[in-house]
C-alpha cells in the first residue's frame, strides 16, 4: 500500500524498534526501503540479513539526498517519509490511508501525530514520557496508552511521518539538495507543493506515532535553513507556516483557504519581504 522511506545514520537500535514497529503494528504490508548512511554501527549489515530494501552511502549525505536515493525504489502510488527515531502505533497506516479515502484526490501533505517526550510549545505533538532510547523504551506501556493521546486533526503538515503521493513528490522534484543536511527541507517540500497547486495540508490525530527527538540531527554541523528558505522564497518560514499552512489550527476541511488579506498580513509579509532582502 505505502513505500516507506526510512533515512538512518548509525542508529541501529532504534532503526531495529522503527521496522519492528511497521511491521507489528501495521494493518496492511508495506513497502520498506531504509537508506543507511556510513553504517559503520552495522546497520548496513543488518538490513541486508532481514532482506530490506535500501540504499547506501559511505559517509553520511543528509536527509534530502538520502530520502531521494531511498524514494527511487518505490513501488506503491503513495510514499511516507518516516524518521528512524520513531515507534510506529497500532493502524498508524489504517488511519492514513482512511483520510486519503476521504480527501479524494492526490494533491495532499499528510501528516501522523507525534508523541514526544518532552513538551516544546507546539501544539501539533502530544507528550508523554514513555523513553527516551531504545533501552528505556516501554513498549507496553504505549500500547495500553496511545489512543488516550490522539488529537482531533490539525493544518500545517510538514514533518515526518509525511504521506503524498508519488506522482507529486516528482513533481517538485522530492525533498531539495541545496538544504543538505535538512534544516527547513521540510518547510521547503511543503512550499514546493503549495507552489504546484496543493492545498491539502493535514495532520491526522489519531495516526501516532512516538518521537525520540532528534537522535540524529543533535550529531551535524546544521545549514541555516531559514536564511536559504527566505532567499528561495522571498519569505520566511515562519510566515510560511502561519499564514499559508496555518500550522496548529484546528483542521474545520481538509482543503487549505487562502491567507487571509488582513492588514497584520500585509504587514507581516512585507516584514518577511525585507528580511528576505536582507538575507
Amino acid at each position: 500500500m505505502i513505500s516507506i522511506v526510512i533515512p538512518s545514520w548509525n542508529n541501529l537500535a532504534l532503526l531495529k524498534l522503527c521496522v519492528e514497529s511497521v511491521k507489528a503494528n501495521s494493518a496492511f504490508e508495506h513497502q520498506i526501503i531504509v537508506h543507511v548512511n556510513d553504517g559503520s554501527d552495522g546497520s548496513l549489515e543488518w538490513v541486508r540479513s532481514q532482506g530490506i530494501e535500501h540504499t547506501y552511502s559511505e559517509a553520511n549525505t543528509g536527509i534530502c539526498l538520502t530520502v531521494n536515493q531511498a524514494a527511487a525504489l518505490a513501488k506503491h502510488d503513495l510514499i511516507l517519509y518516516l524518521n528512524d527515531d520513531m515507534y510506529c502505533c497500532p493502524e498508524w497506516d489504517a488511519k492514513l490511508l482512511a483520510k486519503v479515502q476521504q480527501i479524494g484526490h492526490d494533491a495532499f501533505v499528510l501528516s501522523g501525530t507525534m508523541i514526544e517526550p518532552v513538551g516544546s510549545g507546539n501544539p501539533c505533538v502530544s507528550v508523554c514520557d514513555f523513553g527516551r532510547d531504545a533501552d528505556t523504551f516501554r513498549k507496553q506501556e504505549i500500547l495500553g496508552k496511545y489512543q488516550t493521546l490522539a488529537k482531533p486533526d490539525w493544518y500545517g503538515a510538514t514533518w515526518p511521518p509525511t504521506l503524498v503521493h508519488r506522482r507529486w513528490w516528482h513533481a517538485v522534484g522530492g525533498y531539495s539538495t541545496e538544504f543538505s543536511p535538512g534544516m527547513s527541507s521540510d518547510n521547503d517540500f511543503s512550499m514546493k507543493m503549495w507552489a504546484a497547486g496543493c492545498r491539502v495540508f493535514l495532520g491526522v490525530g489519531d495516526s501516532l506515532v512516538y518521537h525520540f527527538m532528534c537522535k540524529s540531527t543533535g550529531r551535524i554541523v546544521k545549514n541555516n535553513g531559514r536564511k536559504q528558505f527566505m532567499r528561495k522564497w522571498g519569505m520566511t518560514s515562519s510566515l510560511f507556516d502561519r499564514y499559508y499552512l496555518r500550522r496548529g489550527e484546528l483542521a474545520v476541511q481538509a482543503e487549505l483557504p487562502e491567507p487571509d488579506d488582513t492588514a497584520a498580513f500585509r504587514r507581516k509579509r512585507g516584514l518577511s519581504k525585507f528580511k528576505s532582502w536582507l538575507a
